[in-house]
């Protein structure tokens, strides 16, 4: 999997330091995040933009799968 770069170049995802599996979800981690540059909203688990502490129970997620 890749990301494309702010410039427009592609940047090659590297899994532990940019994303991890947990249960078979890609979970994007704070360097992913801060590397794309933004906060999409989305309630990222590692999200460095985020000011709200999120609890092990909150069920967002850091994948295509939507919540229900």
């Amino acid at each position: 999997m890749e990301e494309s770069g702010s410039t427009g170049e592609v940047v090659p995802l590297v899994e532990n330091e940019d994303y991890y599996l947990d249960h078979g979800l890609m979970v994007f981690t704070a360097r992913y995040h801060l590397r794309r540059g933004y906060c999409c909203d989305r309630g990222c688990r590692h999200c460095p933009y985020d000011e709200a502490p999120k609890s092990n129970n909150d069920r967002n997620i850091d994948s295509n799968e939507q919540t229900k």
